[in-house]
């Protein structure tokens, strides 16, 4: 777990370096206590009272993804598979943000809903309800533990820090702006976060290109020492055909851009919760359609430092070498940036990570006392009751990361490992959804044994076929691919038989719930600003579904 550490990235960091670092924990913390003044109710603390603008809570929930996934995890996957990258967000993204603003935000808003489960349970009931609380909290705290943990390790490995006490001092830091302004205080941060990454992302990509010739000397470095394929999305992926990513063209459409992203984008409430804060419907629709303009955009500033890491540390993963593909990102800030920059570029790690767990143990304390606790533990308590408790839960929260941050330690390479669990988790529950939806026969029994046939299906294909050499699969991405696929189907297969052979619901308990179906009384307020044309959804989201298109050109001929 000291890989870092033992390949001497050790950065010469100096008093200004230190200097930027303090000034961004004392914002940050500055931050936390702003926000608690607006902190009177548990929807205050768990939705910020469903006041935000879009642009806010568009930012912020492009920066709660913005953490150990995008940064590190992304950078090893460019170094590892190189433009192959491109996939998990030109197809491994946006459609499906774009999906969840124009179909599926509506049901959450004009529902009141304050989680993702808590929707299962107007749709298919208590059981299916319960499971998916109890699922999606365990993985929350699974991911955030995967944040915390590559925080930890690079600031052990960069500034020197013990590994307990860069694990306690980030894991206290996220717990004082949760506990003290709740989401409100998060998505601020994470806004600021936003902005912090960039400043540390763009340096390190334009120093990368200029000490391997720019583009154009990247991609020749590149094709001679891996092939082409490495610098090409889609050479080598048809079906039988042997690549580096050990997918087709088949999983990479149904796999990552469907199963697994329609899973993630739609049903992480991590995500969810951000939209859900926004001020009203349009600004919760524009939520997720705001955020995919940065995010197709983003991946060259992650993808950039992975293809120059595999340039200038040739042996980079390879049997023997010290230095790892995660480690992509801060070898090269060792070998590129001055001190000043180098302050600049550990604190956007830093906010990178900070972000992506507050999302995660944010997401983690709603589910855990609105669909848990207050529903099958202590019911019917007054408010206070449950906005003290949702500050004791994140208590718990964070150190149960702590926890799960050593079970993190042990996957290659951080993508891969966070796949896994989006395959285990986010998969089933999209399936529940996507039937229930769009199928009123689907009974609330369906939801239930849904769940269940989905998780089942893709952890017995990652541990009983893939791991054990059942089946023959090149990648661990590529298993990831196929257990979503295994999980989605399987969860659709059993509740179609389970649906016919149950009864349904009655179409009234329904309404509003299912599409084509709308609940009685709810009609939805349109500001004067918002029916301007260029704050009009389907504009958004049609405008970034052919901008990811046109970008996909240059690396597919």
């Amino acid at each position: 777990m000291n890989e870092l550490a033992a390949s001497g990235l050790r950065l010469s960091v100096n008093g200004i370096d230190y200097a930027i670092l303090a000034i961004y924990f004392v914002v940050v913390l500055g931050i936390g206590f702003a926000a608690r003044r607006s902190v009177k109710t548990s929807l205050d603390f768990f939705l910020s009272g469903r006041s935000m603008a879009a642009w806010i809570t568009g930012l912020a929930f492009i920066a709660a993804n913005l953490g150990a996934t995008e940064i590190l995890g992304m950078a090893a996957t460019g170094a590892q598979y190189g433009v192959s990258v491109v996939h998990w967000y030109w197809i491994g993204a946006i459609p499906a943000m774009v999906f969840l603003g124009l179909v599926m935000m509506p049901f959450y808003y004009k529902s009141k809903v304050r989680s993702v489960p808590e929707f299962l349970q107007q749709r298919f009931g208590a059981s299916s309800h319960l499971l998916s609380a109890i699922l999606f909290a365990f993985a929350q705290l699974l991911v955030s533990g995967v944040n915390l943990y590559a925080l930890a390790l690079v600031v052990q490995a960069l500034l020197g820090w013990p590994l307990w006490v860069a694990i306690v001092v980030g894991g206290v830091f996220v717990l004082l702006y949760i506990t003290i302004g709740g989401l409100s205080s998060a998505i601020y941060n994470e806004v600021l976060q936003f902005f912090v990454i960039l400043a540390a992302l763009i340096p390190l990509s334009i120093l990368g290109l200029k000490r391997v010739g720019g583009w154009n000397g990247l991609s020749h470095s590149l094709t001679k020492s891996h092939g082409s394929a490495f610098m090409h999305a889609w050479e080598g992926t048809g079906i039988g055909h042997p690549n580096a990513l050990g997918a087709n063209w088949f999983t990479i459409v149904m796999g990552l851009g469907f199963v697994l992203a329609f899973g993630y984008w739609t049903t992480n409430f991590a995500e969810v919760q951000r939209a859900l804060s926004a001020k009203n419907l349009s600004a919760a629709q524009r939520t997720p359609l705001i955020a995919a303009f940065p995010k197709m955009f983003i991946v060259f500033l992650v993808m950039i430092p992975g293809l120059v890491a595999a340039v200038v540390i040739p042996k980079i993963g390879t049997p023997g070498s010290s230095i790892g593909y995660n480690d992509a990102i801060p070898a090269l800030m060792q070998q590129l940036l001055p001190n000043g920059v180098l302050g600049v570029a550990v604190t956007g790690l830093l906010a990178a990570f900070m972000a992506g767990m507050a999302a995660n143990v944010s997401g983690f304390n709603t589910v855990f006392t609105t669909d848990i606790w207050a529903k099958y533990v202590k019911k019917d308590r007054p408010d206070e009751y449950y906005l003290k408790f949702g500050r004791w839960i994140t208590a718990i929260g964070v150190i149960v990361s702590i926890a799960t941050a050593f079970i993190a330690s042990h996957a290659s390479n951080i993508m891969s490992y966070l796949q896994t669990l989006f395959s285990f988790f986010n998969v089933p529950m999209f399936v529940v959804f996507i039937v229930g939806l769009f199928w009123k026969r689907a009974s609330a029994a369906a939801g239930f044994w849904g769940l269940v046939a989905g998780t089942t299906a893709a952890m017995v294909n990652y541990f009983g076929l893939y791991k054990t050499g059942v089946i023959s699969i090149p990648s661990d991405q590529g298993a990831n691919f196929v257990s979503a696929i295994a999980g989605f189907v399987a969860g659709a297969v059993v509740m179609v038989v389970v649906s016919l052979v149950t009864k349904p619901r009655k179409v009234e308990e329904i309404a509003g719930l299912v599409y084509g179906t709308k609940a009685p009384g709810v009609e939805e307020v349109v500001d004067a600003a918002d029916r301007k044309w260029y704050r009009r959804p389907a504009l958004l989201g049609w405008s970034a579904i052919v901008l990811a298109i046109l970008l996909y050109l240059p690396f597919s001929f």
